[in-house]
């Protein structure tokens, strides 16, 4: 699937700790239908045989839905399964080198906390940037804050699109406005809520105000 910035605009990056009442797969069918823009499944505790299954079939539900699937992290997993593409972080393998072992639309985000880290990205063929944290995160507890100004910084530093990431919800999405970002990758704002759909909708919504979309 090739990759456009408006794939960027809700970024919905999964965490299984709020399955229970739903299974994986049927919260982010509520995200999709919500208007999720982009899909990022992380598993960092799942066996790569399972994680590879269980991406093929969240794959194919992404793309009934038009929407691509990034894996987190996993670049193996990414190619087996058939995923759209990964995200990598400053510690995992360089986008310079994954970008010469994958295909030619295959989607490649790397997380940047500076500018150094942005243009390096760019330089090594990352398509989209991940920035953050911007707020306190559940999910990252030690995260390294990223203010809107910093955010603004990177974003303008580089051209290729970046996306906020880091305890974004409906609620707090307003103070990043003016910081440039392409859109708003989210995690507890979308997953622990009780009705998916719904606040997937709403903070689309929100999103395209802050953005003057």
């Amino acid at each position: 699937m090739k990759f456009h910035k408006d794939m960027l605009l809700l970024y919905a990056v999964t965490d299984r700790k709020w399955t229970g009442r739903q299974t994986l797969y049927e919260q982010i069918e509520e995200a999709l239908k919500g208007g999720a823009t982009m899909i990022q499944l992380r598993e960092k505790d799942l066996p790569e045989s399972r994680l590879v299954a269980e991406a093929e079939k969240i794959k194919e539900l992404c793309h009934s839905y038009h929407v691509p699937l990034i894996i987190n992290d996993n670049v193996k997993a990414a190619l087996l399964s058939g995923a759209d593409g990964v995200h990598v972080g400053k510690e995992d393998m360089a986008v310079s080198d994954i970008r010469k072992i994958v295909p030619e639309d295959f989607i490649i985000g790397a997380t940047a906390k500076t500018t150094e880290q942005a243009k390096k990205a760019e330089q090594g063929g990352a398509d989209y940037l991940g920035v953050g944290a911007v707020f306190p995160s559940p999910t990252k507890q030690n995260a390294i804050r990223i203010t809107r100004d910093q955010l603004k910084e990177i974003c303008s530093a580089v051209s290729v699109p970046a996306v906020a990431i880091g305890g974004i919800t409906r609620q707090n999405i307003e103070e990043l406005a003016g910081g440039k970002m392409a859109g708003a990758a989210v995690v507890s704002g979308i997953f622990s809520a009780q009705d998916i759909q719904k606040e997937t909708a709403l903070l689309k919504k929100k999103i395209q105000e802050v953005l003057n979309l």
